[in-house]
C-alpha cells in the first residue's frame, strides 16, 4: 500500500476522532505534519553521500 492510498484513510480516522474529541485536533495535526515531513525528507537523507 503506498502513501497515496494511506492518506485518505488517515484523514477519515482523524476526522472521526476530531468529532469525538475536539481537543485531539492539535495532536492529530502535529503528528500528521511530522509524518509528512519525515516521509518527504527520507529519500533525500538516504541519498546523502558522506
Amino acid at each position: 500500500m503506498n502513501a497515496i492510498a494511506i492518506q485518505p484513510l488517515i484523514a477519515l480516522i482523524a476526522g472521526i476522532l476530531i468529532l469525538i474529541m475536539p481537543r485531539l485536533l492539535n495532536y492529530v495535526i502535529a503528528i500528521y505534519l511530522i509524518i509528512v515531513g519525515v516521509t518527504g525528507l527520507w529519500p533525500q537523507v538516504m541519498n546523502v553521500n558522506l
